[in-house]
């Protein structure tokens, strides 16, 4: 894989996905385990977020300049699925703006078709978190930034947050744009004639929501 995707190696991501690959985990445990997942891959996605210092603070004891996120910080659900990543990524950036777009993979295609974007009309965010659960095809991850791209962000601004694809899909988001990093949970190698990650974990947004 290409130096910009970071597959995580972390020992509680990998026993979190073992859960979230059972197929008769209900869904509440199934909502706990993506957001537990996000939430690690998002410490790994911000590592390099920029910082502004803030000086003349106190502490108990005496002055101190302090840090502060440096950027403005865009988080991008892709709907529905990236809903139960946002939770996590909030939690990490509570200030950051929230861009909603809604895609969704044609049965018989396999191709990304839009129907909501919650973009502005300038870019609001320098740097921009796609949350997308699973990375199958690759088709809805590609169609997400560049969506971003059309708005007005560099690839570089943009960073696709991924708890598990296919080394497929992967190498599609990478081809496509090189210059997007990818922090992902685990890459499985295959992809069943349907578009589905094998062994995968099935359609998370059904599983997350009982549908």
């Amino acid at each position: 894989m290409p130096s910009k995707v970071h597959v995580s190696d972390h020992p509680l991501i990998s026993t979190q996905l073992t859960r979230l690959r059972l197929h008769d985990l209900p869904p509440a445990e199934f909502r706990h385990g993506v957001k537990a997942i996000s939430s690690m891959l998002m410490y790994e996605a911000a590592r390099d977020v920029p910082l502004a210092d803030v000086p003349d603070l106190r502490s108990p004891i005496a002055a101190f300049t302090g840090k502060a996120i440096g950027t403005r910080i865009g988080l991008s659900p892709i709907l529905r699925a990236g809903i139960g990543m946002t939770d996590a990524a909030l939690e990490v950036f509570p200030e950051a703006t929230v861009l909603h777009l809604g895609l969704f993979r044609d049965k018989t295609t396999l191709q990304a078709i839009e129907y909501y974007s919650k973009l502005p009309r300038e870019p609001t965010a320098d740097l921009v978190y796609v949350l997308d659960p699973l990375v199958a095809t690759g088709g809805t991850a590609v169609a997400a930034i560049g969506m971003l791209t059309e708005w007005g962000l560099a690839p570089s601004q943009i960073k696709l947050v991924s708890v598990l694809g296919s080394k497929v899909g992967v190498e599609h988001v990478t081809t496509e744009f090189p210059d997007v990093e990818v922090f992902i949970g685990a890459i499985d190698s295959e992809l069943t004639d349907k578009g589905y990650i094998s062994p995968g974990l099935g359609d998370a947004g059904d599983r997350m929501f009982n549908t």
